[in-house]
């Protein structure tokens, strides 16, 4: 059975799995989260469904079962794992099965799956731990597949949404003017540490990365409905978010009410290899 190898198990403290409270913020408003946040490509899904031996999912950091509606609706039979109770209980009122635990500390009671997924959050679990506890659950042949969606904005709209957020939030990290290659390069990293924790661990294929194009229209409201779901803007004082969004919410005004975004949904896939 892979394990977790001694020289590596301490992680770097930058890591983002060491800073759980920004990912444990989303719950303080779950139906918001749900109903804002992007879902991912039906190619994806059916791509991965169709490299699993099976229909038996599990979704790690599965929030409010945004993924696993998806998954459920390709056939699929998923268990969530989650970290924040409030997204397990909006999970669970919206029809997905969902345990409450970290995926480091969760029991799986013996139970075995054929894929073993995470949306936009396996850089909340530790790589390597979370890896060997991957390879702990799935069959042989199972799948894991973790991915993440990356967002391009328009040049005109991430300029003047740019100038909004350098106003209220001077200090924040993102740069919202980064071109489509800088973003990715950013996210990079975590496709990084995902693959080289698979690797760390063994007992799984050599890491693989598939991508998917799409794009998507979003209103005014509904574009300002997402915004709070992210890390940054969710632990902003309520005066400096509104502040946001009002600024934000004019830009978009003045550019005739809505744009088209444009998405990139990376997977990092790897399957089981070896007797259970």
């Amino acid at each position: 059975m892979p394990t977790i190898p001694p020289e590596r198990a301490r992680l770097s403290e930058n890591a983002p799995h060491q800073h759980r409270q920004a990912a444990e913020s989303f719950g303080s408003d779950a139906e918001r989260y749900d109903r804002a946040r992007p879902r991912y490509p039906d190619a994806m899904v059916d791509r991965i469904v169709a490299r699993s031996p099976g229909p038996d999912v599990l979704d790690v950091g599965c929030g409010t079962g945004i993924a696993a509606r998806q998954f459920q609706a390709a056939g699929c039979k998923v268990l969530g794992v989650e970290p924040d109770a409030r997204m397990a209980d909006r999970a669970r009122q919206l029809g997905v099965e969902a345990d409450v635990a970290t995926f480091e500390a969760w029991d799986p009671a013996g139970r075995e799956f054929d894929a073993v997924i995470a949306g936009q959050a396996w850089h909340w679990v530790d790589p390597v731990a979370g890896a060997a506890r991957a390879a702990q659950v799935l069959r042989p042949g199972g799948r894991l597949a973790a991915f993440w969606n990356v967002f391009e904005l328009p040049p005109d709209v991430a300029e003047a949404f740019a100038a909004v957020y350098q106003r209220v939030m001077p200090d924040s990290p993102f740069n919202l003017q980064a071109t489509t290659k800088q973003a990715m390069d950013g996210y990079q990293v975590l496709f990084s540490k995902a693959a080289d924790g698979i690797r760390e661990v063994g007992g799984f294929s050599d890491p693989e990365q598939w991508r998917f194009d799409w794009e998507w229209s979003y209103s005014r409201d509904a574009w300002l409905d997402q915004m709070p779901t992210h890390g940054a803007l969710a632990q902003l004082s309520s005066d400096d978010l509104a502040e946001v969004l009002e600024g934000v919410g004019a830009a978009i005004d003045a550019m005739g009410g809505s744009f088209r975004m444009r998405y990139t949904t990376v997977v990092v896939a790897a399957a089981r290899t070896g007797a259970a």
